[in-house]
Protein backbone atom coordinates (compact mmCIF):
# COMPACT_ATOMS: atom_id res chain seq x y z
CA UNK A 1 0.00 0.00 0.00
CA UNK A 2 1.07 3.26 -0.79
CA UNK A 3 2.74 5.60 1.94
CA UNK A 4 -0.43 8.30 0.88
CA UNK A 5 -2.81 5.55 1.61
CA UNK A 6 -1.54 4.12 4.85
CA UNK A 7 -1.08 7.65 6.53
CA UNK A 8 -4.63 8.21 5.44
CA UNK A 9 -5.93 4.50 6.84
CA UNK A 10 -4.11 5.89 10.30
CA UNK A 11 -5.40 9.32 10.43
CA UNK A 12 -8.37 10.22 7.99
CA UNK A 13 -11.02 7.92 9.06
CA UNK A 14 -13.42 10.75 10.65
CA UNK A 15 -14.75 13.91 8.93
CA UNK A 16 -13.15 16.13 11.47
CA UNK A 17 -10.09 14.60 11.23
CA UNK A 18 -9.94 14.99 6.97
CA UNK A 19 -11.47 18.59 7.40
CA UNK A 20 -8.60 18.99 9.44
CA UNK A 21 -6.01 17.77 7.23
CA UNK A 22 -7.48 18.96 4.04
CA UNK A 23 -7.17 22.44 4.88
CA UNK A 24 -3.46 22.09 5.60
CA UNK A 25 -3.59 20.05 1.96
CA UNK A 26 -4.72 23.08 -0.22
CA UNK A 27 -2.35 25.35 0.47
CA UNK A 28 -1.79 26.89 -2.84
CA UNK A 29 1.89 27.90 -1.87
CA UNK A 30 2.79 24.02 -2.20
CA UNK A 31 2.27 24.16 -5.85
CA UNK A 32 6.10 26.26 -5.66
CA UNK A 33 7.59 23.00 -5.19
CA UNK A 34 9.58 21.63 -7.63
CA UNK A 35 8.88 17.72 -8.91
CA UNK A 36 12.03 16.62 -6.82
CA UNK A 37 11.40 18.06 -3.66
CA UNK A 38 8.13 16.72 -3.48
CA UNK A 39 9.37 12.94 -4.82
CA UNK A 40 11.88 13.83 -1.58
CA UNK A 41 8.85 14.33 0.56
CA UNK A 42 6.83 11.08 -0.84
CA UNK A 43 10.30 9.12 -0.06
CA UNK A 44 10.63 10.68 3.48
CA UNK A 45 6.78 9.36 3.89
CA UNK A 46 7.71 5.56 3.01
CA UNK A 47 10.63 5.82 5.12
CA UNK A 48 8.48 4.48 7.85
CA UNK A 49 9.80 7.09 9.54
CA UNK A 50 7.01 9.12 12.30
CA UNK A 51 7.17 12.60 10.43
CA UNK A 52 7.76 15.67 12.77
CA UNK A 53 7.16 19.47 12.84
CA UNK A 54 9.96 20.07 10.51
CA UNK A 55 8.53 17.10 8.11
CA UNK A 56 5.22 18.75 8.20
CA UNK A 57 5.97 20.66 4.97
CA UNK A 58 6.97 17.51 3.33
CA UNK A 59 3.71 15.29 4.39
CA UNK A 60 1.47 18.12 2.92
CA UNK A 61 3.81 17.76 -0.42
CA UNK A 62 3.07 13.75 -0.47
CA UNK A 63 -0.33 13.94 0.23
CA UNK A 64 -1.38 16.66 -2.38
CA UNK A 65 1.10 16.12 -4.94
CA UNK A 66 1.75 12.58 -5.67
CA UNK A 67 -0.82 9.92 -6.87
CA UNK A 68 -1.69 7.22 -4.25
CA UNK A 69 -2.09 4.43 -6.74
CA UNK A 70 1.29 4.97 -9.38
CA UNK A 71 3.41 7.21 -7.16
CA UNK A 72 3.88 9.47 -9.75
CA UNK A 73 3.79 13.32 -9.41
CA UNK A 74 0.51 14.76 -10.41
CA UNK A 75 0.42 17.48 -12.49
CA UNK A 76 0.79 20.98 -11.15
CA UNK A 77 -2.68 22.47 -12.36
CA UNK A 78 -4.13 18.89 -11.31
CA UNK A 79 -3.50 19.00 -7.55
CA UNK A 80 -5.78 19.36 -4.83
CA UNK A 81 -4.55 23.04 -3.69
CA UNK A 82 -5.04 24.05 -7.79
CA UNK A 83 -8.73 23.49 -8.02
CA UNK A 84 -9.83 26.45 -6.17
CA UNK A 85 -7.63 29.37 -7.68
CA UNK A 86 -7.91 27.46 -11.24
CA UNK A 87 -12.00 26.60 -10.90
CA UNK A 88 -13.18 29.97 -9.13
CA UNK A 89 -12.80 32.12 -12.18
CA UNK A 90 -14.59 29.57 -14.15
CA UNK A 91 -17.08 28.55 -11.84
CA UNK A 92 -18.07 32.59 -11.05
CA UNK A 93 -17.88 33.40 -15.32
CA UNK A 94 -20.57 30.30 -15.94
CA UNK A 95 -23.02 31.71 -13.71
CA UNK A 96 -22.72 35.02 -14.84
CA UNK A 97 -26.35 36.34 -16.73
CA UNK A 98 -24.86 36.14 -19.80
CA UNK A 99 -26.53 38.28 -22.98
CA UNK A 100 -25.76 35.31 -25.35
CA UNK A 101 -25.52 31.53 -25.89
CA UNK A 102 -21.77 31.73 -27.35
CA UNK A 103 -20.45 33.17 -24.10
CA UNK A 104 -22.27 30.59 -21.66
CA UNK A 105 -21.11 27.92 -23.67
CA UNK A 106 -17.76 29.07 -23.68
CA UNK A 107 -17.09 29.50 -19.87
CA UNK A 108 -19.04 25.98 -19.29
CA UNK A 109 -16.83 24.61 -21.99
CA UNK A 110 -14.10 25.61 -20.14
CA UNK A 111 -14.88 24.98 -16.56
CA UNK A 112 -16.15 21.06 -17.68
CA UNK A 113 -12.90 20.55 -19.29
CA UNK A 114 -10.89 21.43 -16.52
CA UNK A 115 -13.58 19.18 -14.24
CA UNK A 116 -13.06 15.89 -16.80
CA UNK A 117 -9.59 16.74 -16.52
CA UNK A 118 -8.94 16.81 -12.76
CA UNK A 119 -11.39 14.17 -12.32
CA UNK A 120 -9.22 11.99 -14.72
CA UNK A 121 -5.75 12.69 -13.28
CA UNK A 122 -7.25 12.09 -9.62
CA UNK A 123 -8.81 8.72 -10.58
CA UNK A 124 -8.37 5.19 -9.20
CA UNK A 125 -5.55 3.68 -11.60
CA UNK A 126 -4.91 0.77 -9.62
CA UNK A 127 -6.00 -1.32 -12.51
CA UNK A 128 -4.61 0.80 -15.73
CA UNK A 129 -1.65 -1.54 -17.58
CA UNK A 130 -0.57 1.44 -19.55
CA UNK A 131 0.30 4.92 -18.70
CA UNK A 132 -1.27 6.88 -21.47
CA UNK A 133 -5.10 7.22 -21.84
CA UNK A 134 -6.63 4.75 -24.20
CA UNK A 135 -8.56 5.66 -26.67
CA UNK A 136 -12.21 4.92 -25.25
CA UNK A 137 -11.59 6.98 -22.37
CA UNK A 138 -10.53 9.82 -24.75
CA UNK A 139 -13.70 9.74 -26.65
CA UNK A 140 -15.43 9.53 -22.91
CA UNK A 141 -14.09 12.56 -21.88
CA UNK A 142 -14.71 14.29 -24.93
CA UNK A 143 -18.46 13.09 -25.03
CA UNK A 144 -18.49 13.34 -21.54
CA UNK A 145 -17.37 17.60 -21.90
CA UNK A 146 -19.51 17.85 -25.02
CA UNK A 147 -22.63 16.90 -23.25
CA UNK A 148 -22.21 18.89 -20.09
CA UNK A 149 -21.27 21.96 -21.90
CA UNK A 150 -24.49 21.97 -23.67
CA UNK A 151 -26.40 20.93 -20.87
CA UNK A 152 -24.97 23.70 -18.78
CA UNK A 153 -25.29 26.22 -20.79
CA UNK A 154 -29.31 24.91 -21.00
CA UNK A 155 -30.63 28.05 -18.96
CA UNK A 156 -29.29 30.58 -21.19
CA UNK A 157 -30.49 28.42 -24.46
CA UNK A 158 -33.92 28.70 -23.25
CA UNK A 159 -34.14 32.38 -22.34
CA UNK A 160 -32.35 33.37 -25.91
CA UNK A 161 -34.92 30.50 -27.48
CA UNK A 162 -38.05 31.34 -26.11
CA UNK A 163 -37.54 34.98 -25.87
CA UNK A 164 -38.06 35.41 -22.27
CA UNK A 165 -38.82 38.82 -20.88
CA UNK A 166 -40.80 38.08 -18.00
CA UNK A 167 -38.53 39.00 -14.56
CA UNK A 168 -39.75 35.91 -12.51
CA UNK A 169 -39.15 33.39 -15.11
CA UNK A 170 -35.82 34.93 -15.92
CA UNK A 171 -35.30 34.59 -11.85
CA UNK A 172 -35.81 30.65 -12.50
CA UNK A 173 -33.49 30.22 -15.41
CA UNK A 174 -30.67 32.39 -14.35
CA UNK A 175 -30.92 31.47 -10.21
CA UNK A 176 -33.10 28.25 -9.37
CA UNK A 177 -32.62 25.96 -12.58
CA UNK A 178 -28.57 26.42 -12.34
CA UNK A 179 -28.50 24.65 -8.68
CA UNK A 180 -30.03 21.08 -9.21
CA UNK A 181 -28.21 21.11 -12.78
CA UNK A 182 -24.73 22.34 -11.20
CA UNK A 183 -25.21 19.20 -8.97
CA UNK A 184 -26.27 17.23 -11.56
CA UNK A 185 -23.16 18.10 -13.95
CA UNK A 186 -20.65 17.51 -11.76
CA UNK A 187 -21.71 14.16 -10.46
CA UNK A 188 -22.30 13.26 -14.55
CA UNK A 189 -18.91 14.31 -14.71
CA UNK A 190 -17.27 12.20 -12.78
CA UNK A 191 -19.85 9.51 -13.24
CA UNK A 192 -18.56 9.30 -16.50
CA UNK A 193 -14.49 10.25 -16.92
CA UNK A 194 -14.16 7.65 -14.24
CA UNK A 195 -16.73 4.84 -15.08
CA UNK A 196 -13.81 2.38 -16.35
CA UNK A 197 -12.92 2.10 -12.73
CA UNK A 198 -16.66 0.26 -12.10
CA UNK A 199 -16.07 -2.11 -15.48
CA UNK A 200 -12.62 -3.07 -14.64
CA UNK A 201 -12.21 -3.27 -10.80
CA UNK A 202 -10.16 -1.15 -9.15
CA UNK A 203 -7.32 -2.62 -6.34
CA UNK A 204 -8.66 -4.41 -2.79
CA UNK A 205 -6.52 -4.43 0.19
CA UNK A 206 -6.38 -6.34 3.78
CA UNK A 207 -6.33 -4.50 7.13
CA UNK A 208 -2.62 -5.19 6.73
CA UNK A 209 -2.23 -2.80 3.78
CA UNK A 210 -1.35 -6.54 1.47
CA UNK A 211 -3.17 -6.32 -2.43
CA UNK A 212 -5.63 -9.03 -2.60
CA UNK A 213 -7.01 -8.71 -6.16
CA UNK A 214 -9.56 -6.19 -8.55
CA UNK A 215 -13.26 -5.52 -7.30
CA UNK A 216 -15.71 -3.82 -9.49
CA UNK A 217 -18.34 -3.44 -6.36
CA UNK A 218 -15.65 -1.09 -4.84
CA UNK A 219 -14.86 0.33 -8.22
CA UNK A 220 -18.41 1.70 -8.44
CA UNK A 221 -18.67 2.48 -4.80
CA UNK A 222 -15.56 4.27 -5.28
CA UNK A 223 -16.65 6.47 -8.08
CA UNK A 224 -20.02 6.87 -6.81
CA UNK A 225 -18.75 8.31 -3.24
CA UNK A 226 -16.69 10.63 -5.30
CA UNK A 227 -19.49 11.71 -7.56
CA UNK A 228 -21.35 12.15 -5.15
CA UNK A 229 -18.77 14.75 -3.02
CA UNK A 230 -18.63 16.69 -6.27
CA UNK A 231 -22.00 17.26 -6.51
CA UNK A 232 -22.16 18.62 -2.88
CA UNK A 233 -19.45 20.80 -3.56
CA UNK A 234 -21.05 22.53 -7.05
CA UNK A 235 -25.01 22.29 -6.27
CA UNK A 236 -24.06 24.39 -2.71
CA UNK A 237 -21.80 26.49 -4.54
CA UNK A 238 -24.75 27.68 -6.93
CA UNK A 239 -27.25 27.32 -4.09
CA UNK A 240 -25.75 29.66 -1.13
CA UNK A 241 -25.16 32.52 -3.17
CA UNK A 242 -28.29 32.31 -5.74
CA UNK A 243 -30.32 31.96 -2.94
CA UNK A 244 -29.24 34.76 -0.47
CA UNK A 245 -28.91 37.08 -3.65
CA UNK A 246 -32.62 36.69 -3.70
CA UNK A 247 -33.40 37.28 -0.53
CA UNK A 248 -31.41 40.64 0.03
CA UNK A 249 -33.29 41.99 -3.29
CA UNK A 250 -36.13 42.24 -0.71
CA UNK A 251 -34.70 44.29 1.13
CA UNK A 252 -34.29 48.24 0.87
CA UNK A 253 -30.88 48.47 0.50
CA UNK A 254 -31.15 46.39 -2.71
CA UNK A 255 -34.23 47.55 -4.35
CA UNK A 256 -32.25 51.25 -4.12
CA UNK A 257 -29.02 49.60 -5.73
CA UNK A 258 -29.72 47.00 -7.63
CA UNK A 259 -26.08 46.79 -9.40
CA UNK A 260 -24.89 45.50 -6.07
CA UNK A 261 -26.77 42.35 -6.64
CA UNK A 262 -24.15 41.11 -9.26
CA UNK A 263 -20.76 41.78 -6.90
CA UNK A 264 -22.35 40.14 -3.86
CA UNK A 265 -23.52 36.97 -5.84
CA UNK A 266 -19.96 36.43 -7.42
CA UNK A 267 -17.92 37.07 -4.46
CA UNK A 268 -20.24 34.88 -2.68
CA UNK A 269 -19.74 32.24 -5.49
CA UNK A 270 -16.20 32.16 -4.52
CA UNK A 271 -16.37 32.40 -0.97
CA UNK A 272 -19.00 29.46 -1.00
CA UNK A 273 -16.35 27.48 -2.62
CA UNK A 274 -13.42 27.92 -1.55
CA UNK A 275 -15.51 26.92 2.24
CA UNK A 276 -16.56 23.53 0.43
CA UNK A 277 -14.20 22.01 -1.39
CA UNK A 278 -12.57 20.66 1.87
CA UNK A 279 -15.56 20.08 2.92
CA UNK A 280 -16.77 17.52 0.22
CA UNK A 281 -13.34 16.35 0.04
CA UNK A 282 -13.68 15.04 3.68
CA UNK A 283 -17.21 13.85 3.35
CA UNK A 284 -15.57 10.45 2.66
CA UNK A 285 -12.30 8.74 3.22
CA UNK A 286 -9.56 9.23 1.20
CA UNK A 287 -9.05 5.25 2.30
CA UNK A 288 -12.41 3.85 1.26
CA UNK A 289 -13.83 0.55 3.73
CA UNK A 290 -16.28 -2.26 2.03
CA UNK A 291 -17.53 -5.47 3.88
CA UNK A 292 -16.32 -8.85 2.27
CA UNK A 293 -20.30 -9.57 1.65
CA UNK A 294 -20.66 -6.92 -0.67
CA UNK A 295 -17.15 -7.34 -2.53
CA UNK A 296 -17.08 -10.04 -5.73
CA UNK A 297 -17.00 -13.81 -4.30
CA UNK A 298 -13.38 -15.21 -5.07
CA UNK A 299 -12.11 -12.14 -2.95
CA UNK A 300 -13.98 -12.80 0.04
CA UNK A 301 -11.99 -15.47 1.65
CA UNK A 302 -8.62 -13.33 1.50
CA UNK A 303 -10.61 -11.12 4.02
CA UNK A 304 -8.65 -11.33 7.71
CA UNK A 305 -11.15 -9.41 9.09
CA UNK A 306 -14.96 -7.85 8.06
CA UNK A 307 -13.94 -5.40 5.69
CA UNK A 308 -11.72 -4.43 2.61
CA UNK A 309 -9.74 -0.99 1.94
CA UNK A 310 -9.78 0.58 -1.31
CA UNK A 311 -8.74 4.02 -2.58
CA UNK A 312 -11.30 6.47 -3.56
CA UNK A 313 -9.90 8.74 -5.90
CA UNK A 314 -10.20 12.56 -5.35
Amino acid sequence: MDPNLLYWKSQGQSLLSRLQIWVNLLDPTSLLSSDAEIQNAHSLLGSGQKPNEKDGHALTLSLSSVHADSGAVLPLVFRSAALFPISAPLVVASFLPHSGVKPALFWQFLLQSYSAGFNYANRNSSSEQRKTASLKQLLLIAGTVSYATCAGALPQIFINRLGVRSAPIQTLFRSILPIPLSAALAFFNVYTVRSEESETGIQLFDSNGNPVGLSKAAGDKAVRETALSRAVLFGTTAAVPNLLVLLLKRTRLFQRNSLLAAPVRHIGVAFVLGLMIPVSFSLFPQLGTIRKENVEEQLQAAADGGQFYYHRGL
